[in-house]
């Protein structure tokens, strides 16, 4: 099939959101698919730029700057987005060009007008492919009432959604949100579409836990990801306290956002000198900062509503590091994780109960030599790129023969 991606995320980015949507169209290349992945470009002089990787066609499209900057400039910026994609790309080679399906990824919320236009010029079939329920989880965090803005978000969220003939959502939890949705229109259905990544190879880290910390010889708790607002990352300082008797363990937080400075901070005023912090690395530096570490952590606040299997969840997965996770009440990972034994996992945030829990996980990683390749094997059953890519390309297929039955 001739497939058409449409995402803010994007290499060199190193989100998860980035190092995804770059394993999808491998995947689909791989699985001997034509693809094209169109993605915005704010520094970018030309208004647009192909490039060619591992069988991809990359379009970089002209756009305003929407990373790094206040939530005014950055709302202005993504909505104005897909307008300056489609402007980009109508100056391209690739404007007259038709696909067999678009499929475009949330969040951001505004790309619902140029897959519109690329969905109406092909006459296909789309997939919206949702990762996060906004502007409902910004309410739940308290960031956000439901006054103008949110009626706004809002607005911009229907909009998208009623451009999407598929919708995979990343755990059974959130379909309820989309009910009434699905029923509004027949040929519309929801599924859960799991997170996914390809399985990387151990190519080795610029972060040397031996050599670059204090940590050397120790037992790893590692967290590699944003840092911001969503995770509620004060618990995991708070753990890190808690265990600075214990001479044998270390934590190493990679990564940047919103809250990143202030975490660097509350550390050395507490004068914990059983935690490291570094800045962002490269998605394929991944595997080598793992293979040093004992334990993967996952923090979401406690506010959330909404259903969330995080990116870094997975990674951990792929690597086989058992996962301390401590998420909100109800979150689908709470089930996940203990019905196949890969960590535990905690909705109760109380500093006693997380210590506990992670000299508990620590005790049974050293008795059960097992549960490493559990969590590999997690990883390759429910969160493999090969998987995402055949029921994306199933449902676009069904869709297009139930559309082209129809018209006949």
């Amino acid at each position: 099939m001739r497939i058409v991606l449409i995402a803010d995320a994007y290499p060199p980015l190193r989100s998860s959101g980035a190092v995804q949507l770059r394993d999808l169209t491998r995947e689909f290349a791989a699985q001997g698919h034509d693809v094209t992945m169109l993605t915005p470009a704010p520094d970018q002089a030309e208004p647009f730029v192909i490039e060619h990787s591992h069988g991809v066609r990359i379009v970089r499209l002209k756009s305003p700057r929407t990373k790094d900057v206040n939530y005014v400039r950055r709302t202005l910026g993504e909505f104005l987005m897909p307008y300056a994609m489609l402007r980009g790309l109508r100056a391209s080679s690739l404007a007259e060009e038709t696909w067999d399906g678009v499929v475009w990824y949330a969040p951001t919320i505004f790309l619902g007008p140029i897959a519109a236009a690329l969905k109406r010029r092909s006459r296909c079939r789309s997939y919206l492919i949702v990762r996060d329920i906004f502007p409902e989880w910004a309410v739940d965090m308290g960031l956000m009432g439901r006054g103008l803005p949110y009626r706004f978000f809002k607005a911009v969220e229907r909009y998208q959604y009623s451009v999407a003939d598929f919708i995979g959502v990343q755990t059974p939890g959130n379909l309820p949100y989309l009910a009434e949705w699905e029923a509004g229109h027949t040929g519309r259905q929801t599924e859960v579409l799991q997170n996914w990544l390809m399985q990387a190879a151990n190519t080795g880290c610029s972060i040397d836990i031996h050599k670059d910390t204090a940590l050397a010889g120790r037992k790893i708790f590692v967290y590699a990801g944003n840092m911001g607002i969503a995770q509620g990352m004060g618990i995991l300082i708070e753990l890190a306290q808690r265990l600075q008797s214990r001479r044998d363990l270390g934590f190493v937080f990679v990564g940047r956002g919103s809250d990143a400075a202030k975490l660097r901070q509350d550390t050395a005023e507490l004068g914990l000198d059983n935690v490291a912090f570094f800045d962002e690395i490269e998605p394929d530096e991944i595997p080598g900062l793992y293979a040093q570490c004992d334990v993967g952590l996952v923090a979401l606040d406690p506010r959330h509503k909404t259903h969330n299997i995080p990116g870094k969840f997975i990674s951990y997965m792929h690597c086989g590091l058992p996962t301390l996770a401590i998420v909100n009440n109800g979150n689908d990972l709470v089930q996940l994780i203990t019905q196949k034994d890969v960590g535990i996992v905690l909705t109760n945030r109380e500093a006693d109960s997380v210590t506990s829990s992670a000299r508990e996980l620590l005790d049974r990683i050293a008795l059960d030599p097992d549960m490493s390749e559990r969590c590999r094997r997690l990883a390759h059953e429910q969160f493999s790129s090969q998987a995402a890519v055949r029921q994306i390309v199933s449902a676009i297929s069904s869709a297009a023969v139930s559309h082209q039955r129809t018209a006949g």
